[in-house]
């Protein structure tokens, strides 16, 4: 949530080349508004929204116990502004102008630490997940696979033994203006369970409510 096109378009190009899926918003309504009806991995927060500040954004976010990391990004360097920020509910702050490399190693932090750990690395079977490097190992050596697939296979790792909806799927895969059906994401899961399954992980199909990815007994 950022209200500098400049800064919002760079940060959007930059993390997408990461491998994020990014929602700008320029507005502290639009952020609010946007908080309130997707589920995020991460909030990067400006101090400086119109309409609603970005403390007020952050202060209705954990109001509703939205536990989402919330990195504060902002040029206020004063004690006051991180105190309050980091009392009202922020996670990290950092101060503008920032270094790109330290932001990204901030962000990766703070959305392994969401998931209960500290590794970068999640093992299941034969498969590992280098959440520091976004990058899918098999028996040590890497394998490549498309944006979306990885994207999808990331969702389900991150969340394995849990049910997976197709609306969070969708919501990671989905781009601004684009809306993903669900035969789509079907494609996707299919082509993963088949590449996956070799390597000791199952994709199961949980009816009514999405995917379920675990690991396959006895292997």
């Amino acid at each position: 949530m950022e209200d500098d096109a400049i800064l919002a378009d760079g940060l959007t190009q930059t993390l997408s080349q990461s491998g994020y899926e990014i929602t700008c918003a320029m507005t502290g309504i639009y952020a609010d508004c946007a908080l309130r009806t997707q589920d995020f991995e991460l909030v990067i927060l400006d101090l400086n929204l119109p309409g609603l500040n970005g403390r007020e954004v952050l202060q209705k976010l954990r109001s509703r116990n939205n536990p989402v990391p919330v990195l504060v990004l902002t040029a206020r360097d004063g004690l006051n502004d991180r105190v309050n920020s980091l009392e009202c509910g922020a996670d990290d702050y950092m101060i503008k102008p920032f270094n790109l490399r330290e932001l990204e190693a901030r962000i990766r932090a703070l959305i392994r630490r969401s998931y209960g750990g500290f590794s970068h690395d999640i093992v299941i079977g034969r498969l590992t997940l280098d959440t520091l490097n976004r990058q899918i190992r098999v028996d040590n050596d890497p394998v490549n696979f498309s944006s979306r697939e990885y994207a999808v296979l990331e969702i389900l790792l991150l969340r394995s033994g849990k049910v997976v909806s197709k609306d969070k799927i969708a919501q990671r895969l989905s781009t601004r203006g684009e809306t993903l059906s669900d035969n789509a994401i079907e494609i996707y899961v299919y082509r993963l369970r088949r590449r996956v399954e070799s390597w000791g992980i199952g994709i199961r199909t949980v009816r009514g409510l999405g995917y379920l990815l675990e690991k396959k007994i006895g292997v």
